[in-house]
Formats: C-alpha cells, sequence, structure tokens
C-alpha cells in the first residue's frame, strides 16, 4: 500500500472535524491552552534550575492534546490501522495487534511520566500537584483512547448540566494550573542550597 493509498484509505474513515464543538469541549480546550502558557512561563522563571525539562515537556504534552481535543487524531491513527491491515492481510488479527499497540502506548507513557517526575528530583514538593495533574490527565487521555465500555459510561453521564468528561478531563488541568500559578506568584523560585551555603 503506497502513502496516497493509506491517505485516501484513511480519509474514507476519518475526517479532520471539530470532535467536540459544545461549549465545554471548547473550555476544555482553553483550559488546556492556558495551562500550556502557564507551563512555558514556569520554564522560563526555573532558568538554570533542576525541575525546568519537566514543565517544557509538560507544556508541549498540553499543547499537543489541546489540539488533539478538537481534532479526535486518536481516531485517524486507528483508521490506518485498519487500512494497513485489510491491505496487509492480517485483519483477522488485529486484536493482537491492538493488544501490542495499547501495551506499547501505555508503556510509552509510563516511562515519559516517570522519566519526568524523576527529573524533579529534589524539587518534586514544590511540583507535586503538577506531577499528579499530569498522572491525571494521561490517565483520562489512555483510558478515553482504550475506549473502555464502561469508562465511557461513566464519563458520559451529566450531573447538574456538566458531564463526567469534563470534569474528569480538567481535574488533572486545574492541578496544574495552581501548581504553575503558585511557582510564578512567589517572589523566587525555591532553589536548592549548596553545600557550602548550607555550612555557613
Amino acid at each position: 500500500m503506497t502513502v496516497s493509498e493509506l491517505q485516501g484509505c484513511v480519509l474514507q474513515r476519518w475526517s479532520p472535524q471539530i470532535g467536540d464543538p459544545g461549549l465545554t469541549g471548547w473550555l476544555t480546550v482553553l483550559a488546556y491552552a492556558a495551562c500550556t502558557l502557564l507551563a512555558l512561563a514556569v520554564w522560563r522563571r526555573l532558568k538554570g534550575q533542576r525541575g525546568r525539562v519537566f514543565w517544557l515537556v509538560l507544556s508541549l504534552l498540553l499543547a499537543a492534546l489541546a489540539v488533539n481535543k478538537q481534532l479526535d487524531l486518536q481516531s485517524a491513527v486507528t483508521a490506518a490501522g485498519k487500512c494497513l491491515a485489510r491491505a496487509q492481510g492480517w485483519y483477522d488479527q488485529r486484536r493482537v495487534m491492538q493488544v501490542l499497540f495499547i501495551g506499547a502506548v501505555v508503556a510509552a507513557a509510563l516511562v515519559l511520566l516517570v522519566s519526568m517526575t524523576a527529573s524533579l528530583w529534589g524539587r518534586l514538593r514544590y511540583n507535586l500537584l503538577a506531577a499528579i495533574g499530569l498522572t491525571l490527565v494521561l490517565c483520562f487521555v489512555l483510558v478515553r483512547a482504550l475506549s473502555f465500555h464502561h469508562f465511557d459510561r461513566l464519563i458520559g453521564t451529566t450531573n447538574f448540566g456538566v458531564t463526567n468528561n469534563f470534569l474528569f478531563e480538567n481535574a488533572g488541568l486545574v492541578l496544574i494550573a495552581v501548581n504553575a500559578t503558585w511557582l510564578l506568584a512567589r517572589k523566587r523560585v525555591p532553589s536548592r542550597r549548596s553545600p557550602a551555603a548550607r555550612a555557613g
């Protein structure tokens, strides 16, 4: 299958369009965008200090998720997988490939999360809310992408006019925003004192 054939097959199953045109959908996009800007601001503030890489990678992740929120790019990936499976003759074994792919995605997410948390060594207490928020966001995105039936039914319910989907997805973003705002509001971002300074 050529690239053009794959593209044509994917576009038959998926098309770029607004995935969640409702108010809560756009509010979530704005929340991702706001957290992205806050994370970038913290990254700039932490120049020369540990934890800077965490906030940079976090800002890139949030920006990507903001775009994906409305374009639903994981559906395009799913469509591409089905097209390749049919073209290459392993469609009947697609379940095995799906499990392997899901395992690889989950493993990659865990490695990323552990690596980012490790970059906060010695400063985790100053970035704990953001680390928890990132964990919540990644868990939500992964579970949604895997389309667990019972979870989809849970987040689809509405309470007081707001879906659980909106509440779950934004819970992690709120923690990230609070942590970033707290760091930016401090007159000086705390850093670990050197041994010489402690001795003095």
